[in-house]
């Protein structure tokens, strides 16, 4: 881009240009500054929900469908690239409009089902505002990839007031994970260009992956049933003990008023 190209982007009409780009080039930093600040705190926020969740399936249901939580918000420089590719402008403003995968969570859950219970009980809270849901496990794209993605939107306080930060979050099984990361480094070791067979490949490892978290879940349900008979008698039992212990703290309060 030439100088008066970028003047004339920027607005600056200083007579002294290279002054001005300098300031405008600190603003710039301040302004990204900001917005990776902002995204920095909407995942906090989206990770204080997961975790809560976690420990509330723990303690009042014994299961944990998360298996494991990562996040990242784009470097300034993958913003710049992706406002590039997408000829959106290099401005603040535009980046917060156009680009609403800056900040990203990866919930990673042990079977299929779990993934649509996880996505259920996040986007259900009344602060979270869906956005968007893409459903790539009930519609797999063409090479095989599965995955849940759901754009949230959730208020973030800081002192000068609440701030809506839209996240991205991915929901998978274990199984769809690998094949996701696999994938990913076939195609960044071949810069997009996989060899045909290659892809067949992928594609039929979707396919089988698919065929393990089905099984995996089945005999999940089967063991699971027999721990839930086992649970209960669990429970019926220390039922009676608490209602014995009851039953002789009352007796030796009131005594023989007591029957």
């Amino acid at each position: 881009m030439s100088e008066s190209a970028f003047l004339e982007l920027t607005g600056i009409t200083s007579e002294d240009p290279t002054t001005a780009i300098v300031s405008f080039a600190r603003q710039l930093r301040r302004d990204f500054d900001r917005i990776q600040m902002e995204n920095e705190f909407a995942i906090d926020e989206v990770l204080t929900k997961v975790s809560i969740l976690r420990k509330e399936f723990l303690r009042m249901h014994r299961y944990n469908p998360i298996e494991h939580v990562v996040s990242r918000v784009k470097t300034a420089e993958s913003i710049f690239k992706k406002a590039a590719r997408l000829g959106i402008e290099p401005t603040p403003e535009a980046i917060r409009a156009h680009i609403k995968d800056i900040a990203g969570v990866r919930v990673t859950c042990s079977f299929i089902s779990d993934t649509y219970r996880v996505m259920e009980a996040l986007t259900s809270q009344e602060d979270v505002t869906v956005l968007q849901v893409k459903d790539y496990i009930a519609n797999p794209k063409p090479n095989g990839y599965k995955s849940l993605h759901v754009l949230i939107e959730l208020p973030i306080f800081l002192s000068t007031g609440p701030v809506p930060v839209p996240v991205e979050v991915q929901i998978r099984t274990i199984a769809m994970d690998f094949w996701a990361s696999l994938e990913h480094k076939i195609y960044y070791k071949y810069e997009g260009e996989v060899p045909s067979y290659l892809v067949e490949t992928l594609t039929e490892a979707a396919r089988q992956s698919e065929q393990l978290d089905r099984q995996m879940e089945r005999l999940y349900e089967e063991v699971r049933g027999h721990e839930h008979d086992a649970d209960h008698d669990d429970e019926l039992m220390m039922d009676e003990q608490t209602l014995l212990s009851l039953w002789n703290t009352a007796r030796d309060r009131f005594g023989s008023s007591f029957p």
